[in-house]
C-alpha cells in the first residue's frame, strides 16, 4: 500500500511539474528576430502615336529577408537570409531576370575581454551567395536568337568558412578581419561552358568583341574551386539613417594567396523607404569585381515601388 500511495503521489508530482513548466513562458529574451516580405511592379507603355520614343514594358520584383540574432553575456550568434528575385518584359523580347540572389550569413562571435563594452571579438563564419535562375549574356547573340547562358540555378554558387576577429563599435556597423578563410566556387552544371564552346562563336554579331567565358575560375570539366585567402575583409552596416529610411549594405574583399594582386570585391547595398505601413521604395546596387569572371566592374541596380510586410 505504501509502494502504491508513493507512486501515485510520483506521478502526481511529476504531472504537476510538467503542467507547470508548459505554462510557464520560454524565455526568448536573448533573441532578436525580424523578417521582411516585399513585392513591387514597375510598368511603362506608348501608344503608336508616341513620337518620344520607347517600348512597352512591365517589372515585377520580390525579396524576402530574414535576421535572428542572439546575445547573452559574451556570446553573440548572427543568423542572416536575404533573396531577392525580378523579372523583366519588354516588347519583342523574352522575359529577363533584372536581380537574382541568395544569401545566407551565420556567424558566431565571443567577446573578448570580460567587460560588456567590449568592441572586439573572436568570430567563427560560414557564407553561402548564389541564385535561383538562368542568366544569359545578352550582349552576345547567336543567329537562332539565343544568347550565351552565363549561370543557372546554384551555378555558380560560392561557400566562405572564414574565422577571424570582429570589431563593433556599435549596434549597427562592424568590420571584420579574417585571416585564412577559404572559399569554395561550386557549379551545379558543370557543363554549363559547353552551350559557349558546342556553338561557333563566328556566328556573334558583327562588331562584338571575341567572346571568353572563364567559368568562374573552376577548371572546366570539374565542379568545384577552392581558394584560401591571405585575408577576408568583411564590413557591414544596417541603421534607420531618417526616419522610416533604412540603409544596409555588405562590403567583402577577398585577397586569395593564388592571386594577391587580384583582389574580390564585392559590394551589395539595399534602401527602403517606408511610405506607409504596407507601401514602400526600394533601391537596390550589386557591385562586383572578380578577375574570374571578367577583367571589368560588374554592375546590378533595380529600383522598386511597392508593398513591404515587416513581421
Amino acid at each position: 500500500m505504501f509502494i502504491r500511495k508513493s507512486i501515485l503521489s510520483l506521478v502526481a508530482a511529476s504531472l504537476a511539474t510538467i503542467a507547470v513548466a508548459q505554462e510557464m513562458p520560454k524565455d526568448t529574451t536573448y533573441w532578436k528576430k525580424k523578417k521582411e516580405f516585399g513585392l513591387n511592379f514597375n510598368q511603362g507603355s506608348f501608344s503608336n502615336s508616341w513620337q518620344g520614343g520607347g517600348v512597352n514594358n512591365y517589372g515585377f520584383g520580390s525579396f524576402f529577408n530574414a535576421k535572428a540574432e542572439y546575445l547573452k553575456d559574451r556570446d553573440n550568434w548572427t543568423n542572416d537570409f536575404q533573396s531577392q528575385f525580378g523579372f523583366q518584359k519588354i516588347k519583342g523580347q523574352d522575359f529577363r531576370k533584372s536581380i537574382d540572389r541568395i544569401f545566407f550569413d551565420s556567424k558566431y562571435g565571443r567577446r573578448l575581454g570580460k567587460g560588456p563594452d567590449g568592441k572586439w571579438f573572436f568570430v567563427a563564419n560560414f557564407n553561402f551567395l548564389s541564385q535561383f535562375a538562368n542568366g544569359f549574356d545578352y550582349n552576345y547573340t547567336y543567329k537562332d536568337g539565343t544568347s550565351p547562358r552565363m549561370a543557372g540555378f546554384l551555378a555558380p554558387m560560392f561557400l566562405t568558412e572564414a574565422v577571424g576577429v570582429e570589431w563593433k563599435p556599435t549596434k549597427f556597423f562592424n568590420l571584420n578581419f579574417m585571416p585564412g578563410a577559404v572559399r569554395h566556387t561550386i557549379l551545379a552544371d558543370k557543363n554549363m561552358y559547353q552551350d559557349i564552346d558546342q556553338k561557333n562563336l563566328t556566328q556573334v554579331e558583327a562588331g562584338k568583341d571575341p567572346f571568353d567565358f572563364k567559368n568562374y575560375g573552376v577548371t572546366r570539366g570539374k565542379a568545384v574551386r577552392t581558394e584560401v585567402a591571405l585575408m577576408q575583409l568583411v564590413a557591414n552596416f544596417d541603421k534607420d539613417i531618417a526616419k522610416n529610411v533604412n540603409l544596409k549594405f555588405r562590403y567583402q574583399a577577398f585577397a586569395s594567396f593564388s592571386d594577391l594582386a587580384a583582389i574580390d570585391n564585392r559590394l551589395d547595398a539595399k534602401l527602403t523607404a517606408k511610405i506607409n505601413r504596407y507601401l514602400n521604395f526600394s533601391f537596390d546596387l550589386i557591385a562586383l569585381y572578380d578577375q574570374d569572371q571578367v577583367n571589368k566592374i560588374q554592375f546590378a541596380q533595380a529600383m522598386g515601388l511597392g508593398f513591404l510586410y515587416t513581421f
